[in-house]
């Protein structure tokens, strides 16, 4: 099973991979019929670029779909050699990340069909999966504080199901950013980007609160006590404010736009802040 985890992890990266090629095809297409219409070209080249970028595009979807599902066929034959959660080290905790930002963003790519979040999303999921490659991936013995298979996998399960939701929050953001400058066509419009930002950290949100108060629980079966301003903790729930702050801002505040998309990358940057300060930070969570 050990075996079979790990070749689908390397069919997964190969399939991302050259889905983010694929889409970046896609976009570059897209490019190209812009300057075409501005040029006032004609003949047969807005076809063939139309063509070639609608089916880069088809294809980038059917390798990130690939990608995803050999990503959870890696974690699933993990969970079956190893008889618990695979959520247990940076190696397990990176590829289920990366499996739940590649599913969230194809949802997000099916309700709204935009492929070029992906040249945001996709990269990050990469970035992840290269890591967890250079990180050990041997099975071991959970250390104690860990031995608790129902909270190992429902905490850190529905923090990689947030964090999802937050890379993509991140990747629309940067777009809307770029597309309030540039006024790109064959972008998408500044509310959609928005519109999706938000959904996203709506979904997240909740589920980093859900986040905070099962290690909560976790930390007084573990350790007796069930907050100890460990570097871990407190980073999470910094992170969670500062989405917190970006929900407040943009409801009760009415703030759109540019100054929620900063937020938005502010916050995304306390996602990756809490992801790998346990490395330098230290405490209780130093194993993890």
């Amino acid at each position: 099973m050990y075996s079979l985890s790990q070749f689908s992890f390397v069919l997964g990266l190969i399939a991302l991979v050259g889905g983010g090629a694929l889409y970046l095809l896609n976009a570059l297409g897209g490019r190209a019929l812009q300057l075409a219409a501005t040029n006032g070209r004609s003949g047969l080249a807005v076809p063939t670029t139309s063509a070639l970028a609608a089916a880069s595009g088809r294809f980038g979807t059917i390798l990130t779909v690939n990608s995803f599902i050999f990503l959870t066929a890696c974690l699933g034959f993990r969970w079956a050699a190893a008889g618990y959660g695979p959520f247990s080290n940076m190696y397990e905790f990176s590829v289920a990340f990366a499996w739940a930002a590649v599913g969230i963003y194809l949802y997000f790519e099916l309700r709204y069909g935009l492929r070029i979040l992906a040249l945001f999303v996709l990269p990050t999921a990469v970035a992840l999966l290269l890591y967890a490659a250079a990180v050990p991936s041997e099975i071991k013995p959970l250390v104690p504080a860990l031995q608790n298979d129902v909270l190992l996998t429902l905490h850190v399960a529905v923090a990689v199901a947030a964090y999802g939701a937050f890379a993509v929050a991140f990747g629309a953001a940067v777009l809307y950013l770029i597309q309030e400058v540039a006024h790109l066509s064959w972008l998408p419009k500044l509310s959609t980007l928005d519109e999706m930002a938000y959904r996203s950290v709506v979904a997240g949100f909740p589920m980093m609160a859900l986040v905070i108060i099962l290690g909560a629980v976790w930390a007084d079966i573990a350790w007796g006590r069930y907050w100890g301003w460990d570097p871990k903790e407190t980073a999470s729930l910094v992170t969670w404010l500062l989405y917190g702050g970006y929900l407040h801002a943009r409801v009760l505040r009415g703030w759109r736009g540019r100054r929620s998309a900063i937020l938005l990358v502010i916050g995304f940057a306390g996602v990756m802040f809490t992801y790998f300060g346990n490395y330098f930070l230290g405490g209780l969570h130093s194993y993890a």
